[in-house]
Parts: structure tokens; sequence; C-alpha cells
């Protein structure tokens, strides 16, 4: 019997090495591989949106302190308070509620949406000005 060879395979290599093989890296899904400038608009995007997310979180908290009456001279909640009056684009008193602590969550939450739906927005327009 005669030892004739195989035809070539799918995945065969057709030149002998000695060299260890090397993985090949493909591109992305659906398009050409990822470049620096990529890297760097996915970044700032994904910054902005984490910032939005924390002053969202920072209106909330300061709004549940709020109601749920946490006590003002503690440090935590001056920090918040500090920092959520900053951040609430003028809308803390947007809405006058008979309750207080109503007007609050209702306001400060409505600023966190507004931090949510900006940062959003904004890391679309950066995410399309990559190329």
């Amino acid at each position: 019997m005669t030892d004739s060879p195989k035809p070539p395979q799918a995945g065969d290599r057709l030149v002998a090495s000695s060299a260890p093989a090397r993985l090949h890296r493909p591109a992305r899904p659906g398009g050409a591989p990822v470049t620096m400038w990529r890297r760097i608009v996915s970044s700032a995007a994904y910054l902005v949106r984490l910032a939005s997310k924390v002053a969202a979180l920072s209106l909330i908290l300061y709004a549940l302190f709020t109601v749920f009456r946490a006590n003002p001279a503690n440090v935590w909640y001056q920090f918040v308070e500090s920092l959520a009056a900053w951040l609430s684009l003028g809308l803390a008193n947007l809405f006058q509620l008979a309750d207080p602590r109503w007007t609050t969550l209702v306001n400060y939450g409505l600023a966190a949406v507004v931090w949510l739906i900006m940062g959003s927005a904004l890391a679309s327009l950066i995410r399309r000005a990559a190329p």
C-alpha cells in the first residue's frame, strides 16, 4: 500500500515551520479592529456616564435622607446636602408641595432623572464622534 498525501484540510498550515503557532486576533464583529481613538472615545463616554450616575446617586441619597429625617448635624448628611445643592440644576424649588419632605423628594428626584438623561445623551454623542 502506498502512502499518498492527504488533500489540505481547513486549518492546516501550508508552510512547515518550527515556530509555535500564533493565535489570530480577529477583527471586531461587523467592523474594523479597535483603534486607539475608539478606546479613548469609549473611555470618555464611560466616564461621562459614570459621572452622571454619581451625581444622580448623590441627589437621590439626599432626598432619601430628607424623607427619612436623617440627622442634619451628621457629617455625611451635610456633605451630601452640599453636594446635592450644587448638583440640583436649579430644580430644588421647582415644585412646592404641602409636605417639605415630598417637595425635596420630587424636586431632587427630578434633578437626578435629568442628570441620567443628560449623561446618557452626552455619552451617545461622544460615541458617535468615533469614526
